[in-house]
């Protein structure tokens, strides 16, 4: 009886490794004496921080992984548009720098668990227009902390529903 179990187990996937975020990178009030606005968006790619404004000396802090070097936004914008589960299309750029990756995916992905925006996004505008950058989650959660996107600032679905929850459209964004 074994032997006959022993080749169904080993066609098996195996687990995938468990996955714990640093300590740093969930999210958590910490001192940020600021003149910004009270609920203004502030992300600091390099240490691959994003922060919430909470009062005029503290702020949320949230882990993010951010896009790689050349590619990141930088400036100011606000929230133009928020999804739940947001369809995913990659951009021309995309496709034209990596086909192999990204030209199946041209017409798009429906939102959903395996999507790479994950469980919601918002979406970054200057002077009306939509940047292509987004803050969303990821299916990706390892890769908090990291340069990994292709310039999108992401988070931990969990950290980036609590985020969506609190931030109105029309919310300044700051890209450092």
């Amino acid at each position: 009886m074994a032997t006959i179990a022993a080749p169904q187990a080993a066609l098996a996937k195996p687990p995938k490794p468990s996955f714990v975020l640093n300590p740093e990178y969930r999210p958590q009030i910490v001192d940020y004496p600021t003149y910004e606005e009270i609920g203004t968006v502030v992300i600091d790619p390099r240490n691959r921080f994003l922060y919430l404004i909470d009062d005029e000396y503290s702020a949320i802090r949230y882990g993010i992984g951010v896009g790689r070097a050349g590619r990141a936004f930088s400036g100011t914008a606000e929230v133009g548009r928020k999804a739940k589960w947001p369809r995913w299309q990659p951009t021309d750029n995309m496709i034209k720098r990596q086909p192999e990756k990204y030209a199946r995916y041209a017409d798009g992905v429906a939102g959903g668990g395996s999507n790479p925006l994950g469980a919601r996004a918002l979406y970054l505008y200057r002077n009306g227009r939509d940047t292509y950058y987004r803050i969303h989650g990821t299916t990706e959660p390892w890769s908090i902390g990291k340069a990994v996107s292709n310039g999108c600032i992401r988070m931990i679905n969990e950290h980036v529903m609590d985020l969506y929850e609190r931030v109105p459209l029309g919310t300044p964004v700051i890209v450092l």
